[in-house]
């Protein structure tokens, strides 16, 4: 179910931070729901409030049944591009060496 508290009460930053990923083509829902507890359907509802209608539509046509936003159908390949900096759902910080 859709809680549509969770999706009111995230600030201007991580909403704006979350549609920045799921305009990513290489990011998978699964990476937006590790980091903001927002799952595919949530993430859904929430582009819909924030975007305007024209680039709603052009963001679920690009996002609709691309296998790089699902992460079991990604294929194993599309890991090889992961820059060797970047720590898995790190908040998107490198870490200090």
């Amino acid at each position: 179910m859709i809680e549509k508290e969770q999706i009111n009460t995230l600030s201007e930053r991580d909403t704006d931070r979350i549609i920045e990923m799921a305009w990513e083509d290489r990011t998978p829902f699964d990476a937006i729901e590790a980091q903001f507890c927002l799952a595919e359907p949530e993430v859904i509802v929430l582009m819909r409030r924030s975007l305007k209608p024209a680039s709603w539509r052009r963001w679920r046509a690009r996002v609709q049944g691309r296998s790089t936003k699902h992460a079991l159908k990604a294929s194993a390949l599309m890991h090889r591009f992961k820059s060797d900096r970047q720590r898995s759902i790190s908040r998107n910080r490198i870490s200090k060496r």
